[in-house]
């Protein structure tokens, strides 16, 4: 992995990266003084040597000398991670645009696009550090967008970028009406397992809608669909709820969750509403039916595999520093190479023959 960002084929590597990926240093900082390490290149090399390439830092600043790149201390280089952070948020950022993925790849006409976080600790951390916020699109599951934030940033749809025509797909943890109502105020959509009493809703008449009494209606397994409404900032917001009833084996190991979790707590309609999967959609039923969201809601799914693959293959999900700052830049490090080694993987396997994209090529039939 490491020998794929920093061997021989590193000038394809700098392809890959935004036009003025070597300006955004300056620009963010990374590189206010030109001591020791004279450009951009040299320090993005550096700074893969050690994450991507799992060298100590003495070790990256041995290997540095060796080849000719720096001569620094290790503290010195330290400094210098905890300088680029914002660099490396800024490189991320660009190689996740959504422009930049094929228009062949949308459903529809549109970005079909999955939310979630997952977590990451400094060593020996006994709780929560950081969480990496990540959206990837459907079907090719490539990143549009990634955050990172400290343990109190938490799961909401309003922190991502939304364009009109897209559709957000998140789970419980994102069923929110602060959210959900940021997404469709720009024109937006969202297919969102529903929260039940944390997220109240009024039937189209404006009257509380009783979730319980309409579930109950359902017969066999066939899904079923209720026009509601939610209030947030004085405004209401017309929005379908979809469910359909668990079988019985999936609904029991629900229901043993949320009693281990809640205990003595748990309330009798809750453990009740866990036999049942209920999603919360802006998409109209006469253009999207229940069918087509409960398929959509479960392809929600693939992005547990991109976050396993970011853990077990780049060792996101544990930090390897110990204060806010390199920790911050060390993290934002490993991301910007899982977003490399997928454009290098997309290019090898689905678009160039050569493996990596040519200068100056024009576009055809709408694949970049």
């Amino acid at each position: 992995m490491s020998d794929q960002l920093v061997s021989a084929d590193w000038d394809i590597v700098k392809s890959l990266l935004p036009p003025d990926w070597e300006a955004g240093a300056r620009q963010c900082g990374a590189l206010r003084r030109g001591r020791n390490i004279k450009n951009a290149e040299t320090l993005l090399r550096l700074i893969f040597l050690h994450v991507a390439g799992g060298l100590s830092l003495r070790q990256t600043v041995v290997r540095a000398r060796a080849l000719g790149w720096a001569t620094l201390s290790d503290v010195a280089l330290l400094k210098r991670l905890r300088a680029s952070a914002n660099w490396l948020e800024f490189l991320c950022l660009g190689l996740s645009r959504p422009w930049d993925w094929p228009a062949g790849l949308a459903v529809g006409g549109r970005r079909w696009r999955i939310v979630d976080a997952t977590t990451a600790q400094e060593p020996g951390a006994t709780g929560i550090d950081w969480r990496v916020h990540y959206v990837v699109q459907l079907p090719a599951l490539t990143c549009d967008f990634v955050e990172v934030t400290g343990v109190r940033g938490g799961e909401t749809l309003c922190r991502l970028p939304v364009q009109a025509g897209d559709v957000v797909l998140g789970d419980r943890g994102y069923s929110h009406r602060a959210g959900v109502a940021w997404v469709l105020g720009q024109g937006g959509d969202v297919i969102v397992r529903h929260q039940g009493a944390n997220f109240p809703l009024l039937d189209r008449a404006g009257q509380p809608f009783d979730l319980l009494a309409a579930v109950r209606g359902l017969t066999a397994h066939a899904p079923g669909t209720w026009p509601v409404q939610f209030e947030w900032e004085g405004r209401r917001w017309e929005v379908w709820l979809h469910a359909v009833r668990k079988s019985a084996a999936a609904a029991e190991r629900a229901k043993e969750e949320l009693r281990k979790e809640r205990g003595a707590g748990l309330q009798p309609q809750t453990l009740e509403l866990a036999e049942y999967v209920v999603v919360l959609t802006s998409l109209n039923p006469q253009v999207v039916p229940a069918l087509q969201v409960l398929g959509l809601y479960r392809g929600r799914w693939q992005i547990e595999l991109v976050f396993k693959r970011l853990k077990s293959l780049l060792g996101v999900g544990e930090l390897a520093k110990y204060d806010p700052d390199s920790a911050r830049a060390w993290l934002q490090a490993k991301l910007l190479t899982a977003l490399l080694l997928e454009r290098l993987e997309r290019e090898a396997f689905l678009f160039s023959p050569w493996g990596y994209p040519l200068p100056g090529t024009v576009a055809v039939a709408g694949v970049s």
